[in-house]
């Protein structure tokens, strides 16, 4: 039986990611509280804040009637800047401070990923459950106040992780990056294809689902 891989993530870019790499997969949304779990589990650090807030995505969809029989795949991104977390700035004044901070520098951005077998183990589920993080540095181009403005002003910072994209608008401002760069985009599919590995199934069955 063909394995079902369900994302839990409503991004529009790690379904794409996932689709151009030919892997098939539904999606479906958590109600994860991020700010909820993030304090009541005490986390500080970036590498670790993604983690918990990736096991806490998959977890939460993994228990959904729908994703029942499927592989569950959760991920979450921030961005480490001077040592501080950065999530979604949400708001257009965040957003601006935070990228007019970030021109000319560079930050690490760190992806957790956490996998959820939920798959009778009857009919070969493994009841793996795990995680593992990627991260890459990502270096920026200085940017004039004039940029900065006009890409706030376009929306797409508020909603990502570090006010920045590296597969649309913002790929403009990146001068390189040095690291897994699809853990920039905010799922790793090496990453991806361990954990996948770790629950006994491999990438190429989930190309023959696609085709």
């Amino acid at each position: 039986m063909t394995p079902r891989l369900v994302l839990a993530s409503r991004s529009p870019a790690r379904t794409k990611l996932l689709a151009d790499a030919g892997i098939a997969h539904d999606r479906l949304v958590s109600d994860v509280d991020e700010d909820a779990v993030v304090a009541e589990r005490g986390v500080t650090e970036p590498e670790e804040t993604a983690m918990v807030l990736a096991r806490a995505k998959a977890e939460a969809v993994a228990a959904l009637p729908a994703a029942a029989g499927a592989l569950v795949i959760g991920c979450d991104s921030v961005f480490e800047l001077d040592g501080e977390v950065h999530g979604k700035p949400l708001d257009a004044a965040t957003a601006t401070a935070r990228i007019r901070a970030m021109r000319g520098r560079s930050g690490v951005l760190h992806t957790g990923h956490w996998l959820v077998d939920t798959r009778d183990p009857a009919e070969g589920g493994s009841g793996f459950s795990g995680g593992a993080p990627a991260a890459a540095e990502v270096f920026f181009a200085q940017m004039s106040d004039d940029e900065v403005a006009a890409y706030v002003a376009t929306g797409e910072p508020l909603h990502v992780a570090g006010s920045f994209t590296i597969d649309s608008l913002g790929a403009a401002f990146v001068e390189r990056v040095e690291g897994d760069v699809h853990a920039v985009v905010g799922l790793s599919l090496n990453t991806l294809r361990t954990l996948l590995g770790r629950a006994g199934v491999s990438v190429p069955e989930l190309w023959a689902a696609h085709r």
